[in-house]
């Protein structure tokens, strides 16, 4: 995709995701996410954070002693004290806009808000539509930076390839199957697993 069509996906995704919170319950927004140790409410507090400034992240690492993993971690858990229709509104008003977290990329904000859409609505047993061309692109990027996602390192060792998308990576026994699927399992969510076929998937499930 090229950047414009990037950030439409992006817009499309929040207008959706932003619709779809508006209609959960309080005891959905309580629920686990796919995400360890988050709510929904946590995951919908970390999208907000597409447009921190790089004084107050700085600020957020230097609250967790200088561990940037825990400051991703920990600042939403404080930020998910606002109010519901206010974190709503956060994420509605980021629509139009090609602002992302500090020291990321246009890729990088493709890949948390399609990735984290589905940590909000799969475990609720809520469809939210990732388009096949834009989890190619996201997929794709992943594969590109293993080094930047902790699930990647033992992947390399699989080949992918998807059934409705222009994707194939890789070497080693096949893990086919939508891209969706396999967009989630790079980043570390499983849940896609059971969608997958061939040697490697089988391989992947034991």
């Amino acid at each position: 995709m090229d950047r414009d069509e990037l950030w439409r996906v992006v817009d499309a995704q929040r207008r959706a995701l932003t619709d779809q919170l508006q209609e959960l319950s309080d005891d959905e927004w309580r629920q686990p996410s796919l995400c360890a140790e988050w709510t929904v409410r946590d995951v919908v507090a970390h999208l907000t954070f597409q447009h921190i400034r790089v004084g107050q992240a700085l600020r957020d690492v230097v609250r967790a002693r200088g561990d940037v993993d825990r400051a991703v971690r920990d600042a939403p858990l404080v930020k998910a004290a606002t109010p519901t229709t206010a974190l709503i509104a956060e994420i509605r008003g980021h629509i139009g806009s090609r602002r992302h977290m500090p020291f990321m990329t246009d890729n990088e904000a493709l890949i948390d808000v399609l990735v984290h859409s589905q940590d909000i609505m799969l475990p609720l047993g809520r469809r939210h539509e990732m388009p096949p061309h834009a989890a190619a692109a996201a997929a794709a990027r992943i594969w590109s930076r293993p080094w930047l996602f902790r699930a990647m390192k033992p992947l390399r060792a699989y080949a992918f390839v998807a059934t409705d998308a222009d994707f194939r990576v890789g070497a080693g026994p096949v893990v086919e199957g939508p891209v969706d699927a396999i967009l989630l399992l790079m980043t570390g969510r499983p849940v896609g697993l059971p969608r997958l076929t061939g040697a490697g998937a089988q391989t992947l499930r034991r």
